[in-house]
């Protein structure tokens, strides 16, 4: 689109636009983008032609997310225990982003294995945007937690 700046009351010739889209953890990457191009490219409004090319082979398009299986207790009680002495809070969950394509991948290769998949977002911080960035206190105090899980169950 253009700027604003630049806009004005006129057809364009075209327009090309990039999307990305975040999936439930259980939708097919395939799945989703065959059915996102049947979508956007049948009955485009206005006789516009619409296509739809996602990225990667044809035969390999999107990614699937990963849907994460229950925690062992050993492995939750040692989060929460690591949550409260480097946190001062006890453990929590925060579900967003399912497509995290390697862990999907890992789960399928090690289905018994307990995954503490964990980020390094601290206050104010905006995870692929413009803003993004490393908290140093919150990275900090994130590394001693996993350590200390990793030390609890060598």
């Amino acid at each position: 689109m253009p700027a604003l700046a630049n806009a004005g009351n006129v057809l364009r010739p075209y327009t090309a636009l990039k999307l990305g889209l975040r999936l439930p953890p259980l939708v097919p990457g395939h799945e989703a983008a065959v059915a996102l191009k049947a979508l956007l490219e049948d009955n485009a409004p206005y006789n516009a032609k619409v296509t739809f090319e996602p990225d990667g082979r044809m035969d390999n398009w999107g990614a699937t997310g990963w849907n994460a299986p229950s925690l062992a207790p050993w492995l939750e009680q040692s989060m929460d225990r690591a949550s409260r002495r480097h946190f001062g809070a006890p453990l929590g969950f925060i579900d967003q982003d399912g497509t995290i394509p390697l862990m999907n991948l890992l789960q399928q290769g090690f289905p018994a294995a307990q995954m503490m998949v964990c980020g390094v977002l601290g206050p104010k911080s905006n995870a692929h945007g413009p803003n993004e960035f490393l908290h140093i206190g919150y990275g900090t105090r994130l590394t001693a937690a996993v350590a200390e899980v990793m030390a609890a169950h060598l």
